[in-house]
């Protein structure tokens, strides 16, 4: 796997590269604007020169996004719906800009019109996205561990939407670890990691598998509350991402810490240390 973390865009975008090579990152994932705003402002030619003068310094080999927390494709449309629809087209413009290949997306939340519904409101929704921006970076729908009424914390509804959408080659998948846990699998286990991967290959394939969130969980297994931990140090455990690093078939997919840090960072610094001490 290719080893990073999310960093910090506070600066300017650039300074999210510079962290990362501070870290010793190999993959980084950012914010392409505030998470909790709706719209953003374009970024300007010097911010881009100084992306591109950044990115060229330390060539991490993948830098990805993963889209603001207040987009929910899944709203009815007497909700956020178009707020939702705009502010994605929006993210996928910057990334555009920083020539990044993929956001990564939670599903929505259906807030109580039921899940087949909600699933339906996010393929209207990407379809008028993808419509709108018929080529550039894809989205990356995330495994969730179904907080709430949030879609995604079973496969098939994120291959579903990749089924049905009306552009496939937009879109792939992201994992996250401490979400399949907090979602019901089992993952301590190897049968049931080496089921999940197999699962997903067999609905998609795992060429659309584009990127995993390593993350150890706060909650316990099958809980659906979504609270991250450090490696080795929640519910999940250490000897999990043993064998889970070391999947063969995760071979050069970015691997990204979303675990809590402080304003040195030195947790996303230690929890790299482990993961790279598992690989063998």
């Amino acid at each position: 796997m290719i080893f990073g973390a999310h960093t910090s865009t506070t600066g300017g975008v650039d300074k999210a590269i510079i962290r990362g090579r501070e870290l010793g990152c190999d993959c980084i994932q950012i914010f392409v604007k505030n998470n909790m705003r709706w719209f953003g402002t374009p970024y300007s030619q010097s911010e881009l020169q100084s992306w591109k003068e950044e990115s060229a310094k330390h060539n991490p080999q993948v830098i990805f996004a993963h889209a603001g927390y207040l987009i929910n494709l899944a709203s009815p449309p007497e909700g956020n719906r178009e707020k939702s629809i705009q502010s994605l087209k929006q993210e996928l413009e910057f990334c555009a800009q920083l020539e990044l290949p993929f956001l990564v997306l939670h599903p929505g939340a259906h807030l109580k019109q039921g899940e087949e519904e909600g699933i339906k409101n996010v393929i209207k929704a990407l379809n008028e996205v993808f419509d709108s921006l018929p080529s550039g970076p894809r989205v990356a729908l995330e495994i969730t561990a179904g907080q709430g009424t949030c879609l995604g914390y079973k496969l098939e509804h994120l291959t579903e939407i990749m089924e049905k959408v009306e552009k496939p080659e937009r879109l792939g998948i992201c994992l996250d670890t401490a979400h399949l846990f907090g979602a019901g699998f089992d993952i301590r286990l190897p049968e049931v990691w080496d089921g999940v991967l197999t699962k997903l290959n067999q609905l998609v394939g795992l060429n659309n598998l584009l990127g995993v969130h390593l993350n150890d969980s706060k909650a316990e297994l099958g809980s659906h509350v979504d609270r991250h931990d450090h490696i080795g140090k929640g519910k999940i455990g250490v000897e999990a991402f043993a064998y889970i690093v070391n999947d063969s078939r995760l071979k050069d997919i970015p691997g990204c810490l979303e675990t809590p840090k402080s304003k040195d960072f030195h947790e996303d610094r230690d929890n790299l240390k482990i993961l790279r001490e598992l690989v063998r």
